[in-house]
């Protein structure tokens, strides 16, 4: 059966680049079943430029609550079989619906799919590609063996995608009533939100199918929150990685052992950031949790980076 695409924008304040995100969607060559545009409250001219396009695009209003609540609200509000989910500042490559779609009409065994993608400036040039970027991704890629789909199924891979996934949430193809199982995106988190529900979303998937080739564009801001204030932004990622490793115990043990990889990184990352602050105590105990709860030389490395500054 061929797959209906409920396609979720979440936008706030995003009246400049809405409408690019919307045409995007319009143009894919297997259409959308429907586009829905959840307005998070924005105070600008966002919930217009939706209006603009009239029946093409549902549009739902809340106050200013989040990404992952406008995202459960899409989702909540849609009635197509699949989901997928863009933000108000990205958009898709014309064949990205086409490629899932086709893939899971021929095999209905996959759990959820994903891709690569480009990473580009506010000025549109490219900066790079997810897959490249990223251990799991030219783990993929090398498997592919130029092929443009592969599946990802092994305990290895799915590890290493936990710990450095290349996905982004944009190339994400993920059944509504799995979706609606899971609970959506975690309310209560401004960063990692995304790498929480992949996470518990792998822990249930055994075949995952990846598209090697770009499907969107993450569009990177040199304002955004993270380069604002990065320590900020860090203790946030080891705050949402926390309930993570809370919830671990009951994941299967390739992605628990990609959780556990993905915190160390984060409270290095929070680390670094401290340290480049000038706050060199705050910075070793950010890590010295890493070297406790797993021994070795990577943690201890970690431990000695922070000393030497």
């Amino acid at each position: 059966m061929n797959p209906r695409f409920s396609v979720v924008i979440p936008a706030f304040n995003a009246e400049s680049t809405l409408a690019r995100a919307i045409e995007s969607v319009r143009a894919q060559s297997w259409p959308a079943h429907e586009i829905i545009v959840v307005d998070d409250g924005s105070t600008d001219d966002t919930a217009d430029v939706a209006r603009h396009f009239g029946d093409a695009v549902r549009l739902i209003g809340q106050r200013n609550s989040g990404v992952s609540v406008a995202r459960n609200a899409g989702a909540a509000a849609a009635t197509g079989d699949w989901l997928a989910f863009l933000d108000a500042d990205d958009w898709y490559a014309p064949d990205r619906l086409r490629l899932h779609a086709a893939w899971i009409a021929e095999d209905a065994t996959l759990d959820c799919l994903t891709g690569d993608y480009e990473y580009r400036d506010a000025d549109g040039a490219l900066l790079g590609t997810s897959m490249a970027q990223h251990e799991s991704g030219r783990m993929m890629q090398a498997k592919a063996a130029g092929a443009a789909q592969v599946v990802m199924e092994t305990p290895a891979e799915l590890a290493a995608f936990v710990a450095d996934h290349f996905g982004d949430t944009h190339t994400l193809s993920v059944p509504r009533a799995r979706f609606v199982e899971l609970g959506g995106y975690p309310t209560g988190f401004k960063v990692c939100e995304d790498v929480h529900f992949l996470t518990r979303l792998v822990a249930r998937s055994r075949r995952i199918g990846v598209i090697c080739r770009s499907l969107g564009v993450y569009v990177i801001h040199g304002g955004s929150a993270t380069r604002r204030n990065p320590v900020a932004a860090q203790r946030e990622n080891v705050r949402t990685l926390s309930d993570l490793v809370r919830l671990a115990g009951h994941f299967p043990t390739p992605v628990r052992q990609g959780v556990a990889s993905r915190m160390v990184s984060a409270r290095y990352n929070l680390g670094c950031a401290l340290s480049k602050n000038g706050q060199r105590v705050a910075a070793i105990r950010a890590v010295l949790p890493s070297l406790l709860a797993r021994p070795g030389w990577k943690s201890l490395r970690n431990v000695l980076s922070m000393l030497k500054g």
